[in-house]
């Protein structure tokens, strides 16, 4: 009966003890369980904080990328504003000078229509009477040109004007009365061929000699304003043909008569400011 009761106790032991042994497992499962599960969640919540400062940081980067840019956009505005007010600056010169130029053009042009008038006047009034290899009258841009053989206008060696060569000053003159605005430039020209006299040095004194005599005709004869009248002398040193010849030098013997456009008045025309 002992050994009976005993044995119940043993069995009830074993039992009890098999069950929390179990029991024990189960819970020491649960709980490793459970603290992997605390470590996984301790390293997941890490990584939020770590991409929390991430995307922090990225925030403030991409604040400070919007402000430069933002800036940028202010200083290329005002950058574009500068530069189209430069641009409408430099148009609005541009179209000043083009008004200026135009304005110049214009006023040679002007005066290309006049001297081409007076070429014609003067070809017109001329031609009576006057042989064409004694007098030639050209053009050139503004200035008239009036080339006239010494033979005509004075003897040999000598600077007084013959009677022939002052109906021809005349009937210049008539064309010069009637254009206040122009000045007259006499210059004389000889050939190669040395003189020297008690009045002449040499080809220089000759030359202005004779442009100072043509000057006198036209002021003394025929009322030219002195004030518009130029004599120049330029010797034997613009010949036009050769003077190994009889024919070059007597080519290179001329007095030519400019009339021209004021040199005032065309620098008047170039410092007037456009409107």
């Amino acid at each position: 009966m002992k050994k009976l009761f005993f044995a119940s106790i043993i069995l009830s032991v074993l039992l009890t003890s098999c069950v929390s042994t179990k029991k024990y497992t189960d819970l020491e499962a649960l709980n490793n369980k459970n603290k992997q599960e605390l470590v996984d969640a301790k390293a997941d919540l890490q990584t939020c904080l770590i991409e929390k400062d991430h995307l922090a940081s990225l925030n403030v980067s991409l604040k400070e990328d919007k402000d430069r840019s933002l800036k940028q956009v202010e200083n290329l505005t005002v950058l574009t504003q500068s530069s189209s007010d430069n641009i409408k600056e430099v148009i609005s010169q541009l179209s000043e000078k083009d008004k200026y130029i135009n304005g110049i053009r214009d006023a040679m042009t002007q005066k290309d229509s006049i001297n081409l008038a007076l070429a014609f006047q003067l070809k017109k009034d001329l031609a009576l009477g006057i042989q064409d290899e004694d007098i030639q009258i050209d053009v050139e841009k503004t200035v008239v040109y009036i080339s006239i053989a010494d033979k005509m206008l004075f003897k040999s060696g000598s600077a007084i004007v013959s009677d022939r060569a002052k109906e021809v000053l005349g009937k210049v003159a008539t064309i010069v009365n009637s254009k206040p605005d122009m000045e007259v430039q006499v210059e004389g020209y000889t050939d190669n061929v040395s003189i020297s006299t008690d009045c002449m040095k040499d080809n220089w004194d000759l030359s202005v000699a004779r442009a100072t005599s043509v000057v006198r005709v036209l002021q003394n004869d025929y009322a030219v304003n002195p004030g518009r009248l130029i004599a120049a002398g330029r010797s034997e040193y613009v010949p036009l043909e050769s003077n190994d010849t009889a024919e070059g030098r007597s080519t290179n013997r001329r007095t030519r008569i400019v009339i021209l456009p004021k040199l005032d008045q065309f620098f008047d025309i170039l410092e007037q400011k456009p409107e």
